[in-house]
């Protein structure tokens, strides 16, 4: 986390190669601010213009009724999809809930 209350995690989502930047801005103890620069997937697009703010009360909401999740099936992200993840990781993490420590999905030879 940098010195104005924000992270910023890279996202390599794998075979699509549509990598692409997630920020979270501490808007006070309780809400963040949500971008995502440099995506060329048409979806995650589609995700960054409805996921903006993100309450701490959104965090920690089931799967199915996350705000993060459900705009990531609306706008037609693929179910393995790893920015919906780094999305609520980033949030988790400006706003002290967690520490910032990489995440890896690796197949194993």
């Amino acid at each position: 986390m940098d010195n104005q209350g924000r992270v910023c995690v890279q996202v390599s989502p794998g075979i699509c190669g549509f990598n692409c930047m997630v920020y979270a801005q501490k808007i006070d103890k309780h809400a963040v601010s949500v971008s995502i620069k440099r995506s060329e997937c048409k979806q995650i697009h589609k995700l960054a213009q409805t996921v903006t703010r993100l309450s701490i009360q959104d965090l920690f909401k089931a799967l199915t009724k996350n705000p993060v999740f459900v705009n990531a099936e609306k706008a037609g992200c693929h179910p393995t999809c790893s920015v919906p993840t780094a999305i609520l990781k980033a949030a988790e993490a400006v706003l002290g809930m967690a520490l910032t420590s990489d995440v890896m999905i690796e197949f194993e030879p």
